[in-house]
């Protein structure tokens, strides 16, 4: 039986700052029209949920609300990011153990007839805490005992934006070494696809020979004077045929009724809070 799983990605909920509900609530009779087998959020679920835990329990809830079971893993705005970065909401134990109180595991693995897919935190890797030992012993694990099955892999940021081997440090990918440990991972079995999200644009390529499709964000995209286009600029899903003889076919989906906001023009939304003198 092929199964449909359709992958969301990057809603930015909350239940102060309603700007994105409206194109949830247009993705959620979108999907109850035809419910999917699966559905997959890889990250960014709420609009500040490394924050505020009021927005991770609205995000949690209205994940609860859709049609059909769901799964998710956290993005930046959900745990915080990597330290290296500099930013003001690093990833700590205490933003993960929030998301495990909210929304459970950070991590899953999920057989579907043919098929073991597996989810990670990427705001994990790299932080030397005990969950991102925890999760590497759950990849290995995974993979070990595939049986056979086709591997998928989603996370919240890509693996690259070009090269499997680049070094450059910035905000949007997974960073070396953990990509590098991650691709390790999976030794002589390579996953035949790795589905993301956090980029907030559409992109199908094989930097490696390894595919890797981006997940376009539900909410919003980035204008070109604060994000170069490297895919394309739209919003919608990701609908994934993932087929029992470990084929599949990924596509695109555009849904009709999204409004094409630009996070360039809510610029209070993302505003970093100023400390008290």
């Amino acid at each position: 039986m092929t199964c449909r799983v359709i992958q969301i990605s990057d809603t930015h909920l909350s239940p102060a700052h309603t700007h994105f509900q409206a194109n949830f609530d247009r993705l959620r009779a979108w999907l109850a029209a035809a419910p999917p087998d699966l559905i997959i959020c890889t990250g960014d679920l709420s609009l500040d949920g490394a924050e505020d835990a009021a927005d991770l329990r609205y995000a949690a809830a209205q994940l609860a609300s859709l049609p059909a079971r769901c799964l998710a893993i956290p993005g930046n705005h959900d745990v915080g990011d990597y330290t290296v970065l500099g930013g003001w909401q690093n990833t700590d134990a205490a933003r993960l153990a929030r998301w495990r109180e909210i929304l459970g595991a950070d991590h899953f693995v999920e057989d579907l007839p043919g098929w073991r897919l597996v989810g990670l935190n990427t705001q994990s890797l790299g932080s030397f805490l005990p969950e991102e030992a925890a999760q590497a012993a759950a990849l290995a694990d995974a993979v070990a005992g595939a049986g056979g099955r086709a591997l998928a892999l989603f996370l919240h940021k890509p693996l690259c934006q070009h090269r499997l081997d680049d070094t450059e440090v910035n905000y949007w990918p997974v960073l070396q070494p953990a990509r590098a440990a991650v691709v390790a991972a999976f030794g002589a079995t390579p996953p035949r696809f790795v589905a993301s999200g956090h980029i907030h644009q559409w992109r199908d390529h094989a930097p490696d020979g390894l595919r890797q499709i981006w997940a376009p964000a539900v909410s919003f995209i980035v204008g070109e004077e604060s994000q170069p286009s490297i895919g394309s600029k739209l919003l919608g899903v990701v609908e994934h045929l993932l087929h029992p003889d470990g084929t599949h076919d990924s596509r695109l989906v555009t849904i009709d009724g999204l409004a094409l906001n630009d996070i360039v023009k809510l610029p209070h939304l993302y505003a970093r809070p100023v400390a008290a003198a």
